[in-house]
């Protein structure tokens, strides 16, 4: 799962002498959110696609527009999904440690492995249990969960406060309703359920999941 096994290379990099024409016409093609820009040989940053539309020139012109993010070739994609979220972005820049620009990666063939893996492929269950945080054990979850025979396919942290912590998990569909009572008993509260039994419903338990994942 590190970045570099999920590289594209068919996106150029621009100079911040290109004209602000051409790299608009690139971005059209491709239909990405960000065009990217080096300067002296080094990745320099992105400009987002609404300012490439404000005026003509060069990207010299848009120079204080440039966003500074990208992500190394050796990281693991898990750590692209906040980027992907906070430059509300589809497309991310991948660089070296001396900050050459090697290709990028996409939204969609991230989320497309990530669907991959039964945490966000299997039908089943999501719910989202609240706790309090002195008292929070993933170890203690999972075992209520695999107690009532069910499996338990993952899950994370989707609010923390001091005081009560929230955590979204996805299991499957067997003894449910000896699961929220086991819940119940051992203080958890269900905060919100989503029970998934047909295969009609796999895309939008998937891309909810994935939705709830990258707003954290």
């Amino acid at each position: 799962m590190f970045i570099k096994d999920y590289i594209s290379k068919d996106f150029p990099c621009f100079s911040l002498t290109d004209s602000i024409e051409s790299a608009r016409d690139m971005l059209e093609d491709f239909g990405y959110s960000h065009v990217f820009v080096k300067k002296s040989h080094h990745f320099y940053g992105a400009i987002a696609q609404d300012f490439l539309y404000e005026e003509e020139g060069t990207l010299k012109d848009l120079e204080h527009q440039i966003e500074r993010f990208a992500i190394l070739e050796d990281n693991n994609i898990m750590d692209s999904i906040r980027l992907f979220y906070t430059f509300n972005a589809n497309i991310i820049p991948v660089i070296n440690k001396s900050e050459k620009y090697l290709g990028y990666i996409s939204c969609e063939d991230i989320f497309q492995d990530l669907s991959k893996y039964p945490l966000f492929s299997e039908l089943g269950a999501i719910l989202t249990i609240e706790t309090p945080a002195r008292k929070y054990s993933m170890t203690e979850i999972a075992n209520i969960i695999e107690s009532n025979n069910s499996k338990f396919y993952g899950g994370f942290i989707s609010f923390m406060s001091d005081e009560v912590i929230h955590v979204t998990i996805k299991i499957s569909n067997e003894n449910l309703s000896s699961i929220d009572a086991t819940f119940d008993r051992y203080d958890y509260r269900i905060v919100e359920k989503f029970y998934s039994d047909e295969k009609s419903d796999l895309f939008k338990d998937r891309f909810g999941f994935l939705q709830k994942f990258i707003e954290i």
